[in-house]
């Protein structure tokens, strides 16, 4: 699936609304972005929150956040996103993204990816 750069500004709006969510305690906002497999998967707002505070602790509370060139993996859309994990620590986290039939954009899925430093 080809990307446009309207898919792109769309991707970074939901992704960025989702973290802001999140830094809110926002569990209903954050849980709508997510794509009907992730909602039917934890059921409910709550559960999903619970669940990324305790596994996602670099999406729930990021001390920064760094938008990297969209890709596609395994035919999915995916947005890298470097983001510093509360302890300190850089992740890469990997989006993967879904087109609602409305034509809108919702998340799918993220995996956290370690970010080896570089010795120059």
């Amino acid at each position: 699936m080809e990307a446009t750069d309207n898919d792109f500004i769309a991707i970074r709006s939901v992704i960025e609304r989702q973290l802001a969510a999140f830094q809110k305690d926002d569990a209903q906002t954050a849980f709508a972005l997510a794509s009907p497999g992730i909602r039917e998967q934890f059921q409910n707002a709550d559960n999903f929150m619970r669940m990324v505070s305790i596994s996602y602790p670099a999406v729930y509370r990021p001390r920064s956040v760094f938008f990297e060139k969209i890709t596609t993996i395994q035919d999915n859309i995916t947005q890298p996103v470097l983001l510093l994990a509360p302890d300190g620590k850089p992740l890469r986290a990997l989006y993967f993204m879904e087109k609602q039939q409305d034509e809108s954009w919702k998340i799918n899925g993220c995996i956290l990816v370690s970010v080896e430093a570089e010795t120059i």
